[in-house]
């Protein structure tokens, strides 16, 4: 592109939803309402963690700490979603030594212990993002408007006044390779999940030990698959729009479901729910 002939800009207008006449308020009030929605339910879940004694364990503090990363997920896209890719992983882990060595679980799964996990996540997911952020920051821009509803990087780098085929390679490399190794990871874990449940002695175990891991299986290939469709295969297989309608699965569609599919599935927080409802009553009572 010759950079002579057009002027360098650093702000940018959204293009949002390419929907026209009447859809266009529909979209934005179902947009709206899904968002709440998330909030709502994000928020419900971390305030039940912190009511509920019986869920003071280490995988709804691993839950709670996601639906915190959603509530925060579309003001700091890109650094929340590499720190995703790390808390799937981390919750892959908790499940593993849970079935896999119940007897050490506790003292191997300690409070230090998530703490310091759930800060090494997000250390890891924001390092992470440095250097794909910090390319895309330095170049020089040409046009104002992305094709796009947020300033994920790829739709930035096409507004570029420059030739940014290198800056694209290293941009699917750092997401490509964080993706599968938590990937290969997560799989790793599960694998021995698989053959520890299925070593167990009665049909009930096993039900039981799958039912804990269904959950959090649901939510890594929704995440994972879009996220590899959009970012690590080749930008020009993708039809046009279609990037932005797999991203809303992994910026409204995922964080949505979450707290759909880690309540209304577990019978745990079912009972939570009831004992906090209970007590909450039960304090409007008192004189």
């Amino acid at each position: 592109m010759d950079l002579v002939n057009h002027t360098w800009t650093q702000s940018f207008l959204l293009a949002g939803f390419t929907t026209t006449g009447a859809l266009q308020p529909l979209a934005f009030l179902g947009t709206l309402c899904i968002y709440l929605l998330t909030l709502a339910g994000n928020l419900f879940i971390i305030v039940l963690v912190q009511a509920d004694s019986r869920l003071s364990t280490p995988m709804y503090f691993f839950i709670s700490a996601l639906s915190f990363l959603e509530l925060w997920y579309l003001y700091v896209f890109h650094s929340l979603g590499m720190t995703e890719c790390y808390v799937l992983s981390v919750m892959a882990l908790d499940r593993y030594l849970a079935i896999c060595r119940p007897l050490h679980y506790h003292a191997l799964m300690s409070r230090q212990v998530q703490l310091w996990l759930a800060g090494a996540t997000w250390a890891a997911g924001f390092s992470a993002a440095l250097v794909p952020a910090s390319l895309t920051a330095t170049l020089p821009f040409c046009l104002k408007e992305v094709a796009h509803y947020f300033c994920d990087l790829a739709p930035l780098m096409r507004l570029a006044c420059v030739d940014t085929g290198w800056h694209v390679q290293v941009h699917i490399a750092v997401i490509g390779i964080i993706n599968a190794c938590n990937l290969v990871l997560i799989l790793g874990l599960y694998g021995g999940i698989l053959r520890a449940v299925l070593k167990l002695p009665s049909a009930a175990s096993r039900a039981k030990a799958f039912s804990t891991c269904s959950s959090h299986i649901t939510v890594v290939v929704l995440f994972f698959a879009s996220a590899f469709i959009v970012y690590v295969g080749p930008p020009e297989s993708l039809p046009e729009g279609t990037d932005k309608l797999l991203a809303l699965v992994y910026t409204f569609l995922t964080p949505f479901l979450n707290p759909i599919i880690y309540t209304f599935r577990n019978k745990e927080v079912r009972e939570a729910v009831r004992r906090v409802t209970q007590s909450i009553r039960a304090m409007m009572k008192r004189p």
